[in-house]
């Protein structure tokens, strides 16, 4: 090792003579920059170098390379007017290109190459080498490619017969596919246009690269537009008209425009000769646009996104017969995914597209637009009725009225009152053609009484929430919850004529709905009951007995019930009645750490503002919970805060030796931030 460093090193000797001899650095940086640079060769010597420290190094060059080139510039500035005839002959030597010029670079590019043959599969260096090999112009760029492939295929060939194909393919197409679009784009200019065919013989299949693919074919027919115009082939442009800032932004634009934006650069017009020309690109990107998608479908048949993509960069460009080729692709993924849900929600918002960003639209323009979203979904419900179709239906409709985000608005506007009204009676109808066909879903019958609920209809939603609950969603907690809340307000809604029926009936209804909803999943019907019956002491005490006989049964879910009746019981009836209760709680069998937790933490707070009690009855507690949970860290380190804070240091030192004996690793008792 150390002989292949002082090799190394050696080889540094005429660049570290050249930059002594043009006084970029003097004696003592050169030997600092010798000593880091044997440190960085120690690391990459040893059996197992990290990536990190080939990073570094490569890192370290860089910054190193930046500031000769500064401290060049700055020497050769040094040299004044008046010793520039005395010292032309020792200026011109700085200035020429010696060996410390290229050194640091042939260095970090070695790096470069040692770290992604280490690591071949670490996409991050290869793209930090390719683009290092760009940004200097150097000649590595190709065979660092080259390099990148083989590596590749060989690691696709050796895991294509170990192991299972598809994490083959998988990872082949994360590695290949990224480095070619990555390629095409860092290239495009340097390179010309790049071998994409080669990219798409590796990984056919890429949704990415077919994309791309497309991008760069119709960017490069609109950098032929662009010469044309530079070279004044065509009359009525950029040729001697403009300025030479105009027409370098021309030459350097690599955004994807339309051909039309290139060709009206200037507003003064073309001839019938420049149309014509114009046309034949028009055209020409046509053709090529059929001929990729052609072989896009051929490569990727179920592919629907991919053809979604086709559209919108169909959509951006000004096409020869745009109109019938949009059609075209609309034709066939209406052929091939006429069985997905997807394809016909697509559908349906694309005739919604162009009232998108439009702020003034007339009413019939509007409702036009949406008779045809209704028609496609329409249409998709005969061919595939389905509950999935039913809720794509329903969510398009509620965008339309009130869209969770400006993302998922369908319309640019907010929709007014007026259009608001109509829209939620077509909504309604959704939801009412959905139970008649037999597609309702717990969710869409949710969603239909929250609509109602929404629209302050409660007896239409008391109504709809009861023929659920009584029919095939007997068991929906959600319905139930709603059908909970819907009589709690109807009954609330005059405080003055809540009578002992109304109540008791709720409260019957309460016990129904908690009789036929799994005990695990029934949480917030009871904090629901606890909430509103907390002032109503005959019917809380049946509650917390109703609680005690579930958990007595080993009910689970129920944790944090008694946690609201215990809260629930301190606000209303103070500290002792509380303990009472929780103390009813801790004598059933298994209790749960959650309600341990509540009361020490009741019993605590009480401590920490002077009352005894509360630390004595706290560290029962804590003595209680450790009974059942001694190896909850989180415990242990909780007792030992609260002895910390409010105890002695008898008491603490008592409780984190017991937790030293029972931890596998009692530092935990000091990493509090309590502490």
């Amino acid at each position: 090792m150390a002989d292949a460093v002082q090799y190394k090193l050696e080889r540094m000797l005429d660049e570290i003579e050249d930059l002594e001899r043009k006084r970029i650095f003097t004696k003592p940086e050169l030997a600092q920059i010798v000593k880091n640079r044997r440190n960085f060769e120690y690391k990459l010597k040893r059996p197992s170098p990290l990536k990190q420290d080939f990073l570094d190094y490569i890192d370290y060059e860089k910054q190193l390379d930046a500031l000769r080139r500064l401290r060049k510039k700055a020497a050769s500035r040094k040299l004044t007017e008046e010793d520039e005839e005395r010292e032309g002959k020792k200026k011109k030597k700085m200035m020429k290109r010696s060996v410390s010029d290229s050194a640091g670079v042939s260095r970090i590019l070695e790096v470069y190459r040692l770290a992604s043959t280490r690591f071949k599969g670490d996409i991050g260096i290869w793209f930090q080498y390719l683009e290092f090999c760009r940004e200097r112009g150097h000649g590595r760029m190709k065979k660092a490619r080259y390099m990148f492939e083989f590596f590749v295929l060989v690691l696709f060939c050796f895991n294509y017969l170990t192991f299972q194909q598809f994490r083959v393919l998988s990872l082949l197409d994360s590695i290949v596919v990224a480095d070619q679009v990555h390629f095409f784009r860092i290239g495009f200019d340097d390179l010309g246009l790049p071998d994409v065919e080669s990219g798409l013989r590796v990984c056919r299949n890429s949704e990415d690269l077919w994309v791309e693919y497309l991008r760069m074919e119709l960017t490069y027919l609109n950098k032929l537009k662009a010469r044309k115009v530079l070279l004044g082939e065509e009359k009525g442009t950029l040729a001697n008209s403009h300025d030479n800032a105009n027409a370098e932004q021309l030459r350097d634009d690599d955004e994807f425009m339309s051909l039309e934006q290139q060709g009206n650069a200037n507003d003064s017009v073309a001839d019938g000769e420049s149309e014509n020309q114009e046309d034949a690109l028009r055209e020409h990107a046509s053709a090529i646009l059929q001929t990729i998608y052609s072989g896009a479908l051929e490569a990727l048949p179920s592919n629907m996104n991919l053809r979604k993509c086709f559209l919108d960069i169909l959509d951006s460009t000004d096409l020869v017969h745009s109109e019938e080729l949009r059609e075209k692709i609309v034709k066939d993924m209406k052929r091939d995914f006429a069985d997905k849900p997807e394809f016909w929600d697509w559908f349906a918002r694309q005739q919604m597209a162009n009232l998108k960003n439009t702020t003034d639209i007339n009413k019939s323009d509007l409702l036009h637009q949406l008779d045809k979203a209704t028609m496609v979904y329409e249409e998709a419900l005969n061919i595939i009725p389905c509950s999935k179709m039913f809720s794509q239906y329903t969510k398009f409709w509620m965008d339309v009225i009130a869209p969770e985000s400006e993302d998922s608005s369908i319309l640019g506007f907010a929709c007014s009152p007026a259009y608001a009204m109509e829209f939620t009676s077509r909504l309604l109808k959704v939801y009412k053609k959905a139970e008649c066909m037999g597609y309702i879903t717990e969710d869409l019958a949710y969603q239909w009484v929250l609509l109602h609920m929404q629209l302050g209809r409660l007896e239409e939603a008391a109504e709809l929430v009861e023929r659920f609950c009584k029919g095939k969603f007997s068991k929906s907690v959600k319905l139930w919850v709603s059908k909970v809340s819907i009589r709690m307000k109807l009954t609330t809604e005059n405080s003055h004529s809540a009578n002992k029926d109304e109540i008791r009936s709720l409260f019957e209804l309460l016990q129904s709905a908690l009789a036929k909803v799994k005990v695990s999943e029934a949480e917030t019907l009871w904090l629901m009951a606890i909430k509103f019956f907390s002032s109503k002491k005959k019917y809380f005490s049946k509650l917390v007995q109703a609680a005690l006989i579930l958990l007595a049964q080993g009910a689970e879910g129920s944790f944090s019930v008694s946690s609201a009746i215990v809260n629930c019981v301190l606000q209303n009836d103070g500290i002792q009645v509380a303990r009472e209760t929780y103390k009813r709680f801790l004598a059933l069998p298994h209790p749960s750490l959650a309600l341990y937790r509540n009361c020490i933490e009741l019993e605590a707070n009480l401590g920490s503002v002077g009352e005894n009690d509360g630390i004595v009855n706290a560290r029962k507690l804590y003595e209680s919970a450790l009974t059942t949970y001694g190896r909850d860290e989180r415990l242990w380190r909780d007792y030992y805060s609260m002895e910390i804070k409010l105890g002695t240091t008898e008491t603490s030192n008592a409780v984190y030796s017991r937790a030293r004996k029972i931890l596998t690793d009692p530092t935990v008792l000091i990493s509090s931030s309590d502490l």
